[in-house]
């Protein structure tokens, strides 16, 4: 599923194809058939990002929401659009531009009362200049669950994914099953701030590196990291390979229904039971 960054990317070039112009929609699927009908001749405003979760804008008060899922991408062109291929939900054209959107999770019309309901069960977002990093603590503080799961919840931290999690986690020397309750105020700044640079740099590169730079292939003449994900990790889908810090083995383990990888070393035991189960190589 895209991380946050990914979102804010598109929001921002639907922004630079679509604003101030009259769009035509359809749902050459036609499972979005009406809804494309009554979005169609709209004039976009202005789109939005929040989370995960993608916003346009309309005149008349009217909002396209979209969340992508594991599964749902966008597709974009100048000019003609080509034939419809697949299951397209959702086609916007101009006369300068198009854009097809195939196998969301979401894709729907909402008021902006539901577009407040739906914001209002989004925790902070670090992307986001009007962002409550304390109201997101407030939740964490007070809960024995483990910060992995707390910072992947959509509902206290929005926008994070598995990779800025794991990898924050890293950074700041926690281990994925320290509860949240055990999080110091001084902690969760030092998380957060993490989480504000890292997620604003990938979405300026469009690319997720969380290594500092002494850490970076050139600097220590390994090979660059090769993954479909791209980009320079510590501990990411990085089990049995050497911590780069202190050459520990990475492991890995089921973790709230997630793969959560950590190094034993750079990332000390919280004091209470980890509760992790190790997975075979």
């Amino acid at each position: 599923m895209p991380e946050g960054h990914t979102i804010y990317r598109l929001a921002a070039r639907h922004q630079a194809m679509f604003a101030g112009e009259k769009v035509l929609a359809s749902s050459p699927q036609g499972r979005f058939a009406e809804g494309a009908a009554l979005l169609s001749g709209a004039v976009l405003d202005r789109t939005e990002a929040y989370g995960k979760h993608l916003l346009h804008h309309y005149d008349g008060g009217q909002a396209l929401h979209v969340h992508l899922g594991l599964y749902g991408k966008f597709a974009d062109g100048d000019g003609e659009p080509p034939a419809p291929v697949g299951q397209v939900r959702l086609r916007l054209t101009t006369d300068l531009h198009w854009l097809d959107l195939r196998g969301p999770t979401a894709c729907e019309l909402l008021s902006p009362p539901e577009v407040e309901a739906l914001q209002a069960r989004l925790g902070a977002d670090p992307l986001r200049a009007d962002a409550d990093p304390d109201e997101a603590y407030a939740r964490i503080r007070r809960s024995p669950t483990p910060l992995f799961a707390l910072l992947l919840d959509q509902s206290v931290v929005a926008g994070t994914g598995l990779i800025f999690v794991t990898e924050t986690l890293f950074r700041a020397g926690l281990r994925p099953t320290t509860p949240g309750r055990e999080l110091s105020p001084e902690g969760w700044r030092k998380i957060w701030a993490d989480l504000v640079e890292l997620m604003g740099t990938a979405v300026r590169t469009g690319q997720i590196d969380t290594v500092y730079d002494r850490h970076l292939p050139e600097a220590m003449g390994r090979s660059p990291r090769v993954d479909r994900h791209g980009g320079e990790v510590y501990v990411y889908r990085r089990a049995a390979q050497p911590c780069h810090v202190c050459g520990t083995e990475i492991l890995r383990a089921d973790l709230a229904g997630r793969n959560s990888y950590w190094c034993p070393t750079c990332q000390p035991t919280p004091r209470t039971r980890s509760g992790l189960k190790r997975k075979k190589r």
